[in-house]
């Protein structure tokens, strides 16, 4: 059965994978699973990794016609704004920081999750180009991820009018963001989503889940090489790679999905009793099915569509309550 927290009311999270699903998954395990498990944590194995998933995400979640996309370079930021067919570019904006380990992806590779997050939420995707690994290591990506942020801020948007969004690393980052905004007293943002989150960078969680049901998509092992080559010589402890939630924190309401039989779907659930334990409202579902990050895949995975206008809901509730208060202007 799907768990979950949450207040949205439609559609619903469905009990069982549907039949498209997990004929994907069982096939990835005997293709994709085996290939990324293959390559080697080199300068071509690397490039092959970036191409591999790129064209996964290209041919299963494409982007969608009529999609406007605009560059962005300024300063130290990089990225694209992503609005679906129709979509203004308002006063209010979904931050979006993508995944794969700190070294994979980038806003192209999430531009057809992009686009359907901004027709499901009528809203304009920033999706942040930030600096990857092994050519930038710690911490680079969440300097970035804070300077895209602050950005933001400074370009007219106010901290209640902004969603933040990732999957997989990206969700660490995104939590890493909001947890030095508590430090830094840089206003919070409305809301924060979440897609398959990497919580646990030892990704000791992940392959204890891993040895039980192989992931389809990577090995643990490969996605812990992955991610030392972010953190290279960092400690373990260090606590912007261990995030922890202080009590009391004045965090903004996390909205978690996740598959429940990948391998991060024990992360998943250490963010939300993590959560509790500190006060934060953490809204968790476990959907049926073992796609990392199903979301991207529409054509792959129909349970994506519904998760998004899940997703869409959160958003909506999470603008609306922080806009029901009286803030404070940022200058």
């Amino acid at each position: 059965m799907a768990e979950t927290r949450s207040t949205v009311t439609s559609p619903a999270v469905p009990a069982s994978a549907s039949a498209q699903a997990r004929l994907a998954a069982a096939a990835s395990v005997l293709g994709v699973r085996r290939i990324n498990g293959l390559l080697p944590r080199n300068r071509a194995g690397i490039l092959a990794g970036r191409g591999l998933i790129a064209s996964i995400m290209a041919a299963f979640g494409p982007t969608l016609p009529g999609t406007h996309v605009q560059a962005v370079r300024s300063g130290a930021v990089r990225g694209e704004w992503v609005r679906a067919a129709g979509v203004p570019h308002g006063d209010r904006a979904i931050y979006y920081v993508h995944g794969s380990g700190y070294v994979v992806c980038s806003a192209r590779t999430h531009r057809g999750l992009a686009s359907r997050l901004s027709r499901a939420t009528g809203l304009p995707v920033f999706v942040l180009d930030y600096r990857l690994a092994p050519e930038h290591p710690f911490p680079a990506a969440a300097d970035d991820v804070t300077a895209g942020y602050r950005w933001l801020l400074e370009n007219g948007y106010e901290a209640a009018d902004l969603v933040i969004g990732g999957d997989s690393a990206g969700c660490h980052l995104g939590l890493d963001l909001v947890l030095q905004n508590l430090g830094s007293g840089t206003p919070q943002p409305a809301g924060l989503f979440m897609f398959s989150p990497l919580m646990d960078l030892t990704l000791a969680l992940a392959e204890q889940r891993d040895r039980r049901s192989p992931d389809p998509m990577a090995p643990a092992r490969t996605g812990r090489r992955l991610i030392e080559l972010y953190t290279r010589d960092e400690p373990e402890s260090s606590p912007r790679l261990r995030l922890t939630l202080p009590p009391g924190a004045a965090l903004p309401p996390l909205f978690v999905q996740a598959s429940a039989g990948e391998m991060l779907s024990d992360d998943a659930r250490h963010l939300r009793d993590m959560a509790a334990a500190a006060g934060v409202r953490c809204d968790l579902e476990l959907w049926p099915g073992r796609i990392h990050v199903f979301q991207a895949l529409p054509l792959l995975v129909p349970e994506a569509a519904p998760a998004l206008r899940r997703t869409a809901d959160f958003v909506a509730s999470a603008l609306a309550e922080a806009n029901s208060v009286p803030r404070e202007r940022v200058s």
